[in-house]
């Protein structure tokens, strides 16, 4: 049995990329594969709680 986590990714007709983390339901994009696959193991990351609260740099980013 596979211990590892089951990732669906797609090509949108926009040419960015979707992640989905089939066992928790998160999903995120990016303009690459990679960095589609980047931002979800953040948003699971952030889905877990094992993430903090961001700071105030994080925040200005947006």
């Amino acid at each position: 049995m596979s211990t590892g986590r089951e990732i669906s990714l797609i090509e949108n007709d926009s040419g960015q990329w979707s992640a989905i983390d089939e066992e928790t339901g998160v999903a995120s994009q990016g303009e690459s594969r990679q960095e589609a696959l980047e931002n979800l193991d953040e948003a699971v990351a952030l889905h877990k709680g094992e993430i903090g609260d961001p700071v105030d740099d994080d925040l200005r980013e947006w």
